[in-house]
């Protein structure tokens, strides 16, 4: 099992716009993490993509070319491309680029996104959320397994015959399907043949198993081998030294973050209960030593039919970077010994 971790470059700034020495100061320290992860022995990481304030991951594939140029061995990709606001063949061409720049190491995970500030920002129809992806998707992988392309569709120009440069270094770059909780997203994902990225950030995973069934029915349907039909999960996760010392520092930032959002979207403010509740037994969050952290990982993967990858989603504005990298440091050193051993 691959095991890695996700970031939004989350910045704070809900109440404001930071300076430009400031957002210098939080793409460094990302980069920096991206850098001891890869020391770590971690197997991925990967960074969102939005477009509003309080986050910096507005063009992530530059961002990750730069990761790339400090890094030997960890994964790069997308969490997530918006892929139905984006040019799949600019897409491509960033992607691949990062590629040959990593030797290998990118991937594209797509997806639509959790936030809609893409679509009026790229002067796009809400309505058309749904065909927005599917054609693009189609064309995404048009580009990706044949060099010269004809193609047309209704939200872009028509390609006729035209070659795709540059080609990435690996044969075929990976493309995974990132979803939410929607039926349509996890068999769309298996009609493709494609690997999915399923986000689970609240209430009890096991829930989620009818969905990838789905996936796994529709993906065998439509003649793909099992194999190739690939399930990752990405939760919110943290990892110290015992699991009391992992939720009473893990704990704070989160309530602040999940209040601010929350504010938006009509939540209330997360109490300690409700948070006890998601990292215990069965809840999403996987927070706590690294023992109960690599076992709340294989119990996850073995409700849900088997998985091949594991993301923590590990932003936080109450942990310090001291506290972020020895984290780090334990997925590396404990908790992926723990899963292989198992």
């Amino acid at each position: 099992m691959e095991i890695g971790i996700d970031s939004f470059i989350a910045t704070g700034a809900y109440e404001g716009v930071l300076n430009p020495q400031q957002n210098i100061e939080a793409i460094e320290a990302l980069l920096s993490k991206i850098e001891h992860a890869d020391k770590m022995g971690l197997h991925i990481f990967g960074l969102g993509e939005h477009h509003r304030k309080e986050f910096l991951d507005e063009a992530p594939a530059v961002i990750l070319a730069a990761a790339a140029a400090r890094t030997k061995n960890i994964k790069l990709t997308s969490a997530v491309t918006v892929l139905s606001a984006a040019d799949p063949v600019r897409v491509f061409q960033e992607y691949a680029t990062l590629d040959l720049i990593s030797k290998g190491r990118a991937e594209i995970v797509a997806g639509r996104g959790s936030f809609i500030d893409a679509y009026p920002l790229f002067g796009l129809n809400l309505q058309d959320y749904d065909q927005l992806f599917e054609e693009k998707i189609e064309l995404l992988l048009a580009i990706r397994d044949k060099e010269t392309v004809s193609w047309k569709g209704k939200f872009r120009a028509p390609l006729h015959e035209q070659s795709i440069y540059p080609r990435p270094y690996q044969e075929s770059l990976p493309v995974w399907i990132g979803v939410g909780g929607t039926p349509e997203s996890f068999i769309r994902a298996g009609k493709l043949g494609l690997p999915l990225i399923v986000a689970v950030i609240g209430g009890e995973t096991h829930n989620f198993r009818p969905l990838i069934d789905l996936y796994y029915e529709a993906g065998e349907k439509a003649g793909h081998p099992r194999e190739k039909l690939k399930v990752g999960l990405h939760s919110l996760g943290y990892v110290a030294e015992d699991t009391a010392q992992a939720k009473d520092e893990y704990f704070p930032g989160y309530q602040e973050m999940m209040g601010k959002i929350g504010k938006e979207r009509g939540w209330p403010i997360p109490t300690r209960s409700q948070f006890e509740a998601q990292a215990g037994l069965t809840g999403a969050y996987v927070v706590g030593s690294p023992e109960e952290v690599a076992a709340k990982i294989l119990r996850h993967s073995k409700a849900l039919g088997g998985i091949s990858r594991f993301t923590f989603q590990m932003d936080n504005p109450g942990l310090t970077q001291e506290q972020v990298y020895k984290s780090i440091e334990l997925i590396g050193k404990k908790v992926i010994p723990l899963i292989n051993q198992a």
